[in-house]
């Protein structure tokens, strides 16, 4: 009878133990993918940020360049036309000739401001873009363009 009693109460001991261990093993390898899927989400989100960031570099480099190329066409229209207003053989001449380049300078202005918001939202967009999928994930869409 001992031994049936010493018998019984081992095997209650292992079923309880068992019931301990095995929930923890499942939680601890539960937790095990958990942290596998957040090392995935931690280098799926490092690999995105340096895509956006190349993303927007190349995109700052395109306006820096656009505003160069202006820069330089302006400075130059500016110089042309000011060595025509010298030259010019009458008051009203200059007057003619200067009113013409502020026309013509307030219209390239115009059109390089539209050009620059265009290439910056080309920017915004292609920034945007590797984190396209991430935000999908969690039910957010990339705003859709109007025009």
């Amino acid at each position: 009878m001992q031994y049936f009693l010493l018998d019984f109460m081992v095997q209650c001991t292992y079923i309880t133990l068992n019931d301990e261990i095995e929930p923890a093993a499942h939680k601890e390898n539960t937790m095990m993918k958990s942290f596998e899927d957040l090392q995935t989400m931690n280098k799926d989100g490092i690999e995105a940020f340096a895509a956006s960031s190349a993303a927007l570099t190349k995109g700052y480099q395109a306006v820096a360049q656009e505003v160069a190329d202006f820069s330089k066409k302006s400075f130059e229209k500016s110089t042309a036309v000011f060595q025509s207003a010298v030259s010019a053989k009458s008051f009203e001449k200059a007057v003619e000739v200067q009113q013409s380049f502020a026309k013509e300078a307030f219209d390239a202005g115009v059109a390089e401001f539209t050009k620059l918001g265009e290439l910056y939202a080309a920017a915004a967009k292609s920034a945007f873009k590797p984190y396209e999928a991430t935000f999908a994930a969690f039910g957010v869409k990339a705003p859709v363009s109007t025009k």
